[in-house]
């Protein structure tokens, strides 16, 4: 049988309030009291009934967190900041994965919606403005995450995309480059779009410059390796002689199919550089520059903006990171 509150209280002679004082409040309670109530939990084994007092409370300890793709090392560290942000307020985070499947994403929304969970944190697939509008007006708090908010009622945690494409594209122009092809998508996904934007407002720059666009169906190493199969393929006089890809994943995919795969010098044929700066990026087997974001910082701050709309201690904020070029050797200059 479950041992209960009441055996606790009995077995460490104090009151059932007391008890729920040292479970919930111990900052209230005598530390020799608590030393005395814990060494009865230890003796009988009590374990607490949280999905009774999140019942009593109206909410969850937990946050649901939904990411595109977590096999993409970028939101791996977004969930590691935010995880390590809501430990250290007593949170749990409660991870999914939509893998840009809306229909997956919905569903998660609905479970985390049933667990009644402290709020959620999303890297939405599409627009699901009047989703997530649902949730809060039952009193559920959304924060966008890698995403920017249209709504000034809904906080967001982003990366200015439109100037990493613009450092990006920019930095291999400065090594001389004047054919550049941008790789990613699909290009409905926002942050590919703005980077895009980016890229090409930095060509428009400069009047003997060029840039192609070849859209991908994820951003994926075998995405990459498929349109760098593409270049690969074609006579030299129609390559580009630089690639800006979406991400550090598809700039992985190109790098694998232009040298492991042919003959296709890094950077002395083609440029290459990726976006979001994951931690193998420098350690491929031509190191690759990147387009750094604070990925940590993202799911730390997310975390920040969720408790105090929870606490209602904080306007609605978007906060927007600047990126960082990082330069490796995938781009010296000719």
């Amino acid at each position: 049988m479950a041992v209960s509150v009441k055996d606790v209280a009995a077995a460490a002679s104090v009151s059932v309030g007391t008890v729920s004082n040292v479970l919930n409040r111990p900052d209230k309670v005598a530390p020799a009291t608590v030393e005395k109530v814990q060494a009865a939990i230890a003796q009988l084994g009590f374990v607490r009934n949280d999905a009774a007092r999140q019942l009593r409370a109206g909410r969850s300890r937990s946050i649901g967190l939904i990411v595109l793709d977590v096999r993409n090392p970028f939101f791996t560290d977004v969930a590691r900041g935010a995880e390590t942000r809501a430990a250290a307020g007593n949170l749990a985070i409660l991870l999914g994965n939509s893998d840009d499947d809306a229909a997956r994403e919905a569903d998660y929304l609905d479970l985390f919606e049933q667990q009644r969970v402290h709020g959620v944190l999303i890297t939405p697939v599409d627009d699901v403005s009047a989703r997530l509008e649902g949730l809060r007006a039952r009193g559920i708090p959304v924060v966008l995450v890698d995403r920017p908010s249209d709504d000034v009622d809904v906080s967001s945690v982003s990366v200015d995309d439109v100037a990493g494409g613009r450092l990006a594209a920019g930095h291999l122009l400065e090594t001389g480059r004047r054919r550049l092809a941008f790789v990613g998508g699909p290009l409905s996904v926002r942050q590919v779009a703005d980077r895009l934007a980016g890229a090409r407002s930095a060509v428009a720059e400069y009047s003997d410059a060029e840039i192609e666009v070849i859209e991908t169906p994820a951003l994926s190493v075998l995405a990459g390796r498929a349109a760098g199969e593409g270049l690969r393929d074609r006579p030299a006089s129609d390559r580009p002689d630089a690639v800006f890809a979406a991400n550090d994943l598809l700039a992985v995919g190109v790098l694998q199919a232009l040298v492991m795969q042919g003959s296709i010098a890094v950077p002395g044929d083609i440029a290459l550089i990726g976006y979001d700066d994951i931690d193998f990026s420098a350690a491929t087997v031509v190191p690759l520059s990147s387009i750094r974001q604070p990925s940590e910082l993202i799911g730390s701050r997310a975390v920040d903006l969720l408790i105090a709309e929870v606490d209602g201690s904080g306007e609605r904020e978007q906060v927007v990171f600047q990126p960082e070029l990082v330069i490796r050797e995938s781009t010296v200059p000719r």
